[in-house]
């Protein structure tokens, strides 16, 4: 994936109010004052790409700042797809658009191609996007790891690492999936009895979502039988009574009544209609009040055998689980378990199969991981040693040890450990153990140099990376730089005239007081202005020997 940083825009980030960049292709330098806040840009880099928020950084005053960017790139269709994968929008017309918030007050939030995103997405993406290195940002090459992938990557075999690594991951999964299946022989007996038991005991109550209410509700109305019987048959009697003071005697002297009124009146026809309604309500509700009568279970062996069930499923929620529907879950599980006891044999000799066949692939892979290493190794230590030479180290040493491990890892059979004797005459040691920020910095410019072409992520960000070199080393790093902007896009922080001159663009970083604030502000610098800027680097004095210095430095790269 080629991309380039198109734009940054940074909103009330430390001393920064509100500030537009577009830094633009190839080297890119930024220079200026010490203090000016040259290196808020690539921490707001930084904070935009995952890396941990402090709120200390956001503006005085400011409930909140935001760092946004886009970067361009000609062809997303990789991007795309892991972008949807995460749950995001992919790229339109080839941007990729960035957005960071960090509030005083509450949680940040952040944006990919506008949709809401984990931070992690933001990290994954600063991996895929970015490569900064600063003074004190070497950790990483000091990782027999990282010193490994470098190795792979020159070596053309990163491919072939990425499908041993899963090869070796599939056959320890399989390891791991026999060894449960083993365990269980161990004590088969015990939990197949175990198990047997809570299957039958489940399968056998005939359970059903709903019982528990339904069953609780007939016990209490079964305890309740005689006087229900009572009641209803009260009612009953009220409702259907003939003699004196009965509601349907009641009912039909009315019926009467309203008759002969509308005999007399027939305006009044309608009262004996209400009334007729009302006698055929009269019946109905009758009818309802034998019904539920009839159905009143009196039979004392029904109401033996509601307690049993409800005991049954209290005793079962106790044994299984709060609830009908846990205990159904615990009888399939329960089932499941049986199962896999059963055929745990068959299962066995599928995964031991399945097991040889990835081992196989493992150590296949392995063995050309391994025999492209050794191959690549001494071209790797004799391509760096020659960007060290040109880098100032005249007469340093660089190595590749590999190193076999005692067993088969992620990375393969073994590693590798760079080695470094930076003075003449000493042997060689561990990068780690002996390496200064300024050599370390050298070292790794002189491996980017020569994993330019293999390199896959397109922004390079060096922050002071050429501390403590000067002369026509610093010459070198510059030409360097500029030689690795033909495969990226390098933005560089330096106090160095000489590694300005090489960019192809130039900002210097300043501070500004606006009668109220300070603020950092980044302009561009071009004909008159750039070449007073490296003269100010060269000794801080504006001469026109400085200034012809500064145009000559310009001129050996334009």
């Amino acid at each position: 994936m080629l991309a380039t940083l198109a734009s940054l825009r940074i909103k009330n980030f430390a001393l920064v109010e509100d500030l537009a960049w577009q830094p633009g292709p190839g080297l890119v330098a930024i220079t200026g004052e010490t203090g000016a806040g040259k290196s808020l840009l690539i921490g707001a880099l930084q904070l935009l790409l995952g890396e941990r928020a402090d709120k200390s950084l956001i503006r005085a005053g400011a409930d909140a700042c935001t760092v946004e960017a886009a970067f361009e790139t000609a062809d997303s269709g990789a991007l795309d797809v892991w972008l949807e994968e995460q749950g995001t929008e992919p790229c339109a017309e080839g941007q990729l658009l960035l957005k960071r918030t960090l509030s005083a007050t509450g949680s940040g939030r952040q944006f990919v191609n506008g949709s809401p995103c984990r931070l992690s997405v933001l990290k994954a993406l600063g991996d895929r996007l970015v490569d900064l290195h600063g003074p004190h940002d070497h950790q990483s090459l000091f990782s027999r790891e990282a010193q490994t992938r470098v190795l792979d990557a020159y070596a053309g075999a990163a491919a072939v690492a990425a499908a041993f690594a899963a090869a070796h991951r599939e056959t320890n999964r399989l390891a791991g999936e026999m060894a449960s299946l083993r365990a269980l022989e161990q004590d088969a007996a015990l939990r197949r009895e175990m198990l047997t038991h809570a299957a039958g005991e489940i399968a056998e109550a005939k359970l059903r979502p709903d019982e528990e209410e339904e069953v609780l509700s007939r016990l209490r109305a079964a305890g309740n039988s005689q006087r229900l019987l009572e009641l209803s048959s009260q009612l009953e009697a009220a409702l259907g009574a003939e003699g004196e003071g009965g509601v349907r005697q009641a009912l039909a002297e009315a019926v009467r009544a309203a008759r002969e009124l509308a005999r007399l009146d027939p305006c009044s026809a309608g009262l004996g209609e209400a009334l007729g309604a009302v006698a055929t309500c009269l019946a109905d509700l009758e009818h309802d009040v034998r019904s539920y009568a009839e159905k009143i279970d009196s039979d004392p062996g029904t109401l033996r055998e509601l307690e049993a069930r409800a005991d049954l499923l209290q005793s079962l929620k106790r044994k299984y689980g709060g609830t009908i529907e846990q205990i159904v879950l615990r009888g399939e599980e329960a089932a499941q378990g049986l199962e896999e006891i059963e055929t745990r044999g068959e299962k066995i000799a599928v995964l031991e199969k399945e097991a040889s066949a990835a081992a196989g692939r493992a150590a296949e892979l392995a063995q050309n991981l391994s025999a492209a290493r050794v191959k690549a190794a001494p071209a790797l230590a004799q391509a760096v040693t020659a960007e060290l030479r040109e880098l100032g180290f005249l007469r340093a040493g660089f190595g590749v040890r590999l190193e076999a491990l005692g067993e088969v890892r992620t990375l393969g059979a073994e590693w590798a450990e760079f080695e470094f004797a930076p003075n003449p005459g000493e042997p060689v040691k561990p990068l780690r153990a002996i390496a200064s920020s300024g050599e370390i910095s050298r070292v790794m410019l002189a491996l980017k140099s020569v994993l330019a072409g293999q390199d896959g992520v397109p922004l390079l960000v060096f922050d002071e990376i050429d501390a403590n070199v000067g002369g026509e080393v610093a010459v070198k790093v510059g030409q360097k730089m500029r030689g690795l902007s033909a495969a990226h896009q390098v933005i560089c922080i330096t106090h160095l005239p000489q590694v300005a001159a090489a960019a192809h663009r130039q900002f210097a970083v300043t501070k500004e007081y606006n009668g109220q604030r300070t603020v950092t502000a980044v302009g561009e610098l071009g004909g008159p202005e750039r070449v007073a800027e490296l003269a100010r680097m060269l000794g801080g004095q504006d001469t026109d020997s400085a200034r012809a210095h500064a145009r000559t430095l310009l001129a050996s790269h334009h």
